[in-house]
């Protein structure tokens, strides 16, 4: 993608509500506190027929011993590395401050075009307050007010004539992995492992990600979005409105992936949190891989270890068990990209179309060797199968008396389904239909 902006400044300047401006969006979590943002945030604009990438930042700090202002830095220069154009943002109200010198001098390095935008000029009294800027020498100033947009149209008019073209790479139709479990099981450990540069804050505080991080991945034959979302704490243990925000933005963040990659902690198992996950990724019929992260710190493995494990897994997810599981550790990169394999995988059996003559050609057999029960005399006759048009598969049964099918049936279907088609890691409907 070429058309990249990304934007920096110190910490609660307004840059991630700059930043939902831009895109049109709620992605970025704004709160009036510093350290909100931490990784780095995508997000996607467009302005008089010119399409963009936008990259929201975390406050650059220099100086400080806080862990994750260190780490926030770090993305800092990152995003400032990837972009072709950045946005300065400074607030006026209470102007040029020395971490406003270290950032235009870290600008100045970078040789990139810079946009210097004074935010926080809401109202003509702080018309002119942005004089001051000048003395950053990082060009035109340009006043605006974030949260009302005011001021931003000047801002794009001007950053657009940087881009060379008008367009960038859709990657709309990629599949799209959400890496999902509880807090501190390594999402952000394993999304960076498999990118190969630190795109998402590692520390072994839990919560540390607070927002959803989408990557796109073009490796080794693989194309997708990965998509490294914030823990999902259970709602008791949620206190803050940053995480609150966090844990709602993860589950949005399921409903819009095509596979979940449900990450578990080996030195853990599974526990009563793991399992909610699980079932809001199979209510919202994504396909799954179960990731066993850390299994290099379980001790005194056998040779058995592995698949003792795997059949205690299955037997606390059951019913829906048809899942591959993978043993990886992101940090030694052990199994990573097996757990791709089967990501990618599960992500064609969730898009497969059977056709419906081969459908009932196989299941028609099936039934007759095992027919429903009857009930009060009255003989159930399924007579078609057909595979409905959407987005997960589903399967419509046409039958007589469609009512009186028993659930446990309909579990036999979706077993036989399974038998002869493959649909490994797929949440699978059944439906009774009358004909």
């Amino acid at each position: 993608m070429s058309n990249i902006v990304a934007i920096v400044g110190r910490p609660n300047v307004g840059k991630s509500t700059l930043f939902n401006r831009l895109t049109e969006s709620q992605n970025a979590i704004t709160e009036e506190m510093s350290g909100v943002t931490r990784d780095r945030i995508y997000g996607k604009g467009e302005w008089i027929g010119y399409e963009y990438s936008v990259i929201d930042t975390g406050g650059y700090v220099r100086g400080s011993d806080d862990v994750f202002e260190t780490e926030i830095r770090k993305q800092v220069e990152l995003a400032i590395e990837e972009a072709n154009v950045i946005i300065f943002v400074v607030d006026v109200t209470t102007g040029v401050t020395d971490l406003d010198d270290k950032v235009a001098k870290l600008l100045r390095s970078s040789k990139k075009k810079v946009f210097l935008a004074a935010n926080k000029v809401d109202n003509t009294g702080r018309v002119g307050m942005s004089a001051d800027f000048w003395s950053l020498g990082a060009g035109e100033v340009y006043d605006i007010a974030a949260a009302s947009g005011a001021g931003t149209g000047e801002l794009l008019d001007d950053l657009v004539k940087e881009f060379k073209s008008k367009t960038i790479e859709s990657d709309s139709d990629l599949p799209r992995f959400a890496i999902v479990g509880k807090p501190n099981v390594g999402k952000s450990s394993l999304a960076n492992a498999l990118i190969g540069e630190e795109r998402n804050i590692v520390t072994d505080i839990s919560g540390t990600t607070r927002d959803s991080v989408n990557t796109r991945y073009s490796s080794f034959g693989f194309d997708f979005i990965l998509i490294d979302t914030a823990g999902i704490r259970k709602r008791a243990k949620v206190h803050e409105d940053i995480e609150y925000y966090s844990v709602l933005r993860s589950v949005r963040t399921i409903e819009s992936a095509d596979v979940c990659i449900f990450m578990i902690d080996a030195t853990e198992g599974i526990q009563k949190q793991d399992l909610n996950i699980f079932y809001m990724c199979e209510k919202n019929h994504k396909g799954i891989v179960v990731l066993v992260n850390k299994w290099d710190l379980v001790e005194n493995k056998g040779t058995q270890s592995t698949k003792e494990a795997e059949d205690a897994i299955r037997e606390q997810l059951a019913p829906f068990n048809d899942v591959p599981i993978v043993f990886t550790s992101a940090v030694t990169k052990q199994r990573i990209h097996k757990a791709l394999e089967a990501a990618m995988k599960v992500y064609n059996n969730r898009v497969k179309k059977i056709q419906t003559s081969v459908l009932n050609e196989v299941l028609q057999r099936e039934i007759t060797y095992f027919p429903p029960p009857s009930l009060k005399g009255k003989y159930i006759n399924i007579k078609y199968i057909t595979q409905l048009p959407t987005h997960a598969p589903a399967f419509a049964f046409y039958s007589n008396l469609p009512q009186y099918i028993p659930d446990s049936y309909k579990r036999f279907l979706e077993n036989k389904i399974r038998d002869h088609f493959d649909f490994e890691g797929v949440p699978v409907r059944i439906f009774m239909r009358k004909k």
